[in-house]
């Protein structure tokens, strides 16, 4: 699923949509809105709206029911998710982004604080957070090499079957990123003085 539409990309502009899109898009699992509602804080009207805000762009449906038949079940539309505005400068992706960064930052705001709280229980803390940061210079066709090849890397760590989780597995939260550095290009190295030969 690629979204160009900048009104669709606006319409993601919303934590809780974002959060929907990332929960049925990751887990591949029908949920009701009460479900979503639950993880985002929402009542589950307010939850309804959003759902039908997100399928009136094709990015989530409803899904079949199963068991009870009073409350619809919505699931993702495909089973990946990219927005793409053509780059411009103004595009409301960036509004998307800082909604994503501010739900890396929650996330990692709770940890900390789940794994303090361990700490003073004399309990061992975790240190499950990976938070690296690399420059590159990369060709258009190395950036669009090295996306298909990350992509392609998560993929093989996704659930084959998202009703069955390993015992012992944590759910895991993972952002990746490329984007041009404001600093440009690195400046060239001075040349070498040139040495006099002396007879």
């Amino acid at each position: 699923m690629e979204i160009t539409d900048p009104k669709a990309i606006r319409a993601l502009a919303h934590a809780a949509r974002l959060e929907v899109i990332s929960e049925l898009y990751s887990t591949q699992v029908s949920r009701t809105a009460t479900e979503l509602a639950a993880q985002t804080g929402l009542t589950p009207s307010a939850m309804s709206y959003h759902l039908r805000a997100l399928q009136k762009w094709g990015i989530v449906v409803p899904a079949a029911t199963a068991g009870d038949a009073r409350e619809r079940r919505w699931k993702a539309a495909g089973t990946d998710f990219t927005i793409n505005s053509g780059g411009g400068v103004a595009s409301p992706e960036f509004a998307v982004l800082d909604l994503e960064l501010d739900a890396f930052r929650r996330r990692v705001n709770a940890y900390a604080k789940t794994r303090d709280e361990r700490r003073r229980r004399g309990e061992p803390a975790d240190s499950s957070v990976v938070l690296a940061s690399n420059l590159l210079y990369l060709t258009p066709a190395q950036r669009t090499e090295l996306t298909e090849k990350i992509f392609g890397l998560l993929r093989g760590y996704e659930l084959e079957d998202p009703d069955h989780v390993p015992e012992e597995a944590e759910r895991m939260a993972t952002m990746w990123s490329m984007i041009p550095d404001d600093r440009g290009r690195a400046p060239a190295a001075p040349a070498a003085p040139a040495r006099v030969a002396r007879s």
